[in-house]
């Protein structure tokens, strides 16, 4: 049975910028795991792209993580443009609704790490009105709002203040990357849904990137969600669908509904992936697999499309 897709994280922009990070690549047709060519065989299809910088793109790159931010958002609204026949930019859970009624892919724009932007709760305002609509606080380093689960650490007086204005503007909050100490002390402090767009179980597979059992269970409490990640790094030993579906199988004995458990692959991010799953063209068998584990439908449908959008509603004035 085929599902429609919300995925809460892809790096797919900067995949479209290439190494050179001058562009040139397609949305349209690729060889990545994203492309829209693929993505039609889904009944529906909603995709986060993440704009992600780092301090460490100066260094890696030889570019201002500022002037790789700029390059992303053009690179991914040029190519939704160029392909307004299949895909729209949504600013909204309704825009997400209405675009799928009318058999069109919804692209929404996310922040993976404000290094982009100097790390300035002032601009969220603005970047809200071009179509932000999620932000994690950080990547892998200390700055100048958080610790990492790399480097441990927790908020910093503008960290609270960059938790705050985002959900006064209507952008939600996500703690993927963020150290345990900095989630807790968003926990102490959000008023909205707070999610984790890209993050397993730590139960399942121990890596720092994945959530504990009791992050897990403190996100349900917001209403918020964890989408699930392909990557291999987090799922285990060589994995399979059977792993990815483990990590699910897990968050579904601490939320038998299934109401916070979303889809967050971090495709175009991410080297390997697990066997059995190639792209955005596995999420069907993805779904396959579960139902084969005896998820039922209902459930299967709210990690793939119901749940997301819910706190897309929820959260996005």
């Amino acid at each position: 049975m085929n599902f429609p897709v919300f995925d809460l994280h892809c790096d797919t922009a900067l995949k479209l910028l290439g190494d050179d990070l001058l562009g040139g690549h397609s949305l349209r047709k690729n060889s990545f795991h994203i492309d829209l060519e693929r993505a039609k065989a889904l009944p529906g299809y909603a995709q986060c792209f993440a704009c992600f910088t780092t301090p460490e793109f100066r260094k890696w790159l030889q570019v201002s993580p500022v002037v790789a931010f700029e390059r992303e958002m053009g690179a991914i609204l040029s190519q939704v443009e160029k392909n307004s026949d299949c895909i729209r930019q949504a600013f909204s859970a309704r825009e997400v609704r209405e675009n799928y009624e009318k058999g069109l892919m919804s692209a929404i724009l996310t922040i993976e790490g404000p290094a982009g932007f100097d790390f300035d709760p002032a601009l969220l305002q603005d970047l809200y009105a071009v179509g932000f609509r999620i932000s994690t606080l950080g990547w892998n380093e200390q700055n100048a709002l958080t610790g990492s689960h790399k480097t441990g650490g927790g908020l910093t007086d503008r960290g609270r203040e960059y938790v705050r204005e985002a959900q006064r503007v209507g952008m939600i909050v996500d703690v993927s990357h963020i150290s345990d100490e900095g989630f807790r002390d968003i926990m102490k402090i959000t008023e909205k849904p707070i999610i984790a767009s890209h993050s397993n179980s730590r139960a399942v597979c121990g890596e720092s990137r994945n959530l504990t059992d009791d992050m897990f269970r403190a996100i349900c409490e917001t209403g918020g969600v964890a989408g699930i990640n392909q990557y291999t790094e987090f799922l285990g030993a060589e994995p399979t669908l059977d792993t990815v579906c483990s990590h699910i199988l897990h968050f579904l004995e601490l939320d038998p509904e299934g109401d916070h458990i979303a889809l967050g692959g971090d495709l175009d991010g991410c080297d390997t992936l697990a066997d059995g799953f190639d792209g955005v063209q596995s999420y069907p068998a993805l779904a396959q697999r579960l139902l084969e584990l005896g998820v039922g439908e209902t459930i299967v449908r709210k990690i793939y499309w119901d749940n997301a959008l819910e706190v897309m509603e929820k959260c996005c004035t």
